[in-house]
């Protein structure tokens, strides 16, 4: 189960073993025995842990930029990059963890005495990671928890094996006791058990729907709390512009992030009726020339993408691509004539395919962009201010990106509603997911 695949030829070049119940049942043991050294270490020992640790990330960053490429196939340039933000979030929180977790006054106003909000941890919580960033997505949940003393068992994705045995090392080499970061190489059936577990306080996902549907199912049946980041199909939307050609290489950037294979990247692009076919005519081209040549993640995820490409083309849809699928290598397109109507518009496609609708005007644009079941992040660009204030209120997502790709940060939430989940990672709202917000009110 546990394998790393390389994606352009589907080889199977390093096996892991699946752990056993009983190594399954330890994890869990030694994160809640870990658990004593949340609640009595203080703020600040914690944050100088988090600091050695995105030291070590930078340290290794060539080693774990590597391991990405070879189990996923990330171009290696945005590995690093993916490394490099990771370094950024453990500073972030080394940095601002006594600012966030210090005690909240409350103005009291039912009668005498104080009253405090003091911010501790909830214990055990469990991680389930994907392959996409693999080592991003476990900084953005791992970094916050750890802050607060929390202690983590991370089941990572079955093709990213390596790497997260590597997290697991340098979290233990940054200091932190063993327990405190847990990786299980665990089956499906497994992680139900964990969820179950008493000792278990919370559960973070980022995958797929079907995956964040059956885990809060579970963890809802258990009173467990559930972070979910899941699927996406973020709209582009452009409405005017004095400079189109710095909106097509945004636009472009924003599809090809990780070879499309990003829940927050832009998918369906909207565009006013005039701009619209000078813009397909552009970034056709530039997506087209700009495609990395990396694989998809595996050949099934070429051939999921291929099935909805061409389902799309049946219903009415002009694709406009020049290259073919070999293996796990697909060539970069683009699909206009769609409509909100078409099956395609509803999806998400998960790799370097885009998605152009021509909408009359700024109300079509937002009917357009919020017809979607999704609701993660989404870009607008706009000449004016007034307009981009205006649209960015009535996008229906958690994130809204004006006149800028790429603008994520450390300090910045993220997260989505509708079917793209719920709850923040990241920022402060990223520290406020998992704790305990005790009050304790002194009357005399």
């Amino acid at each position: 189960m546990y394998a790393v695949t390389d994606p352009a030829t589907a080889e199977v070049v390093e096996t892991y073993p699946t752990a056993t119940d009983a190594q399954v049942t330890a994890a869990v043991d030694a994160a809640h025995t870990a658990a004593a050294w949340g609640r009595s270490s203080s703020v600040s020992e914690r944050a100088a842990l988090l600091r050695r640790l995105g030291d070590l990330h930078a340290e290794h960053q060539d080693e774990l930029a590597a391991s990405i490429v070879r189990e996923m196939g990330k171009p290696l340039a945005e590995a690093e990059g993916e490394v490099g933000f990771c370094t950024e979030i453990y500073h972030y929180y080394a940095d601002h963890a006594e600012q966030f977790l210090a005690d909240e006054p409350l103005d009291v106003t039912s009668g005498p005495g104080s009253a405090v909000i003091r911010r501790s941890p909830v214990g055990v919580l469990l991680g389930i990671m994907p392959w996409n960033f693999p080592v991003y997505q476990v900084a953005r949940f791992a970094a916050p928890n750890l802050a607060i003393g929390n202690t983590i068992v991370l089941k990572h994705a079955p093709q990213c094996p390596a790497t997260a045995a590597l997290l697991e090392k340098l979290f233990a080499e940054a200091g932190f006791p063993a327990g405190a970061y847990v990786n299980v190489y665990a089956t499906n059936e497994q992680i139900a058990d964990v969820i179950a577990d008493p000792r278990v306080q919370g559960v973070s996902l980022t995958g797929s729907e079907r995956a964040g549907s059956a885990v809060a199912e579970i963890a809802g049946r258990h009173l467990k709390k559930v972070v979910l980041e899941l699927g996406g199909s973020d709209p582009f939307v452009v409405l005017s512009t004095d400079d189109l050609d710095a909106v097509v290489d945004s636009a472009v950037a924003a599809r090809l992030d990780n070879t499309g294979q990003a829940c927050n990247a832009a998918k369906r692009f909207v565009v006013v009726e005039g701009l619209y076919e000078e813009f397909v005519d552009k970034f056709s081209a530039r997506l087209l020339a700009g495609e990395t040549g990396a694989p998809l993640s595996s050949v099934a995820a070429a051939e999921n993408l291929g099935r909805q490409v061409d389902a799309a083309v049946a219903e009415g849809a002009t694709l406009h691509s020049t290259g073919r699928r070999d293996g796990a290598h697909f060539p970069a397109g683009v699909l206009t004539g769609l409509t909100t109507e078409d099956t395609a518009a509803r999806q998400e496609l998960f790799g370097p395919v885009a998605m152009v609708f021509s909408a009359t005007d700024e109300d079509d644009a937002i009917r357009i962009a919020n017809d979607t079941p999704y609701g993660l992040g989404s870009y607008v660009f706009t000449t004016d201010p007034a307009q981009a204030e205006r649209v960015a209120d009535r996008i229906e997502a958690g994130m809204v990106f004006v006149n800028g790709v790429g603008a994520e940060g450390a300090e910045l939430p993220f997260g989505g509603i509708k079917r793209s989940g719920f709850g923040r990672e990241l920022g402060r709202p990223g520290i406020e997911e998992f704790v305990n917000k005790k009050l304790i009110r002194t009357v005399a």
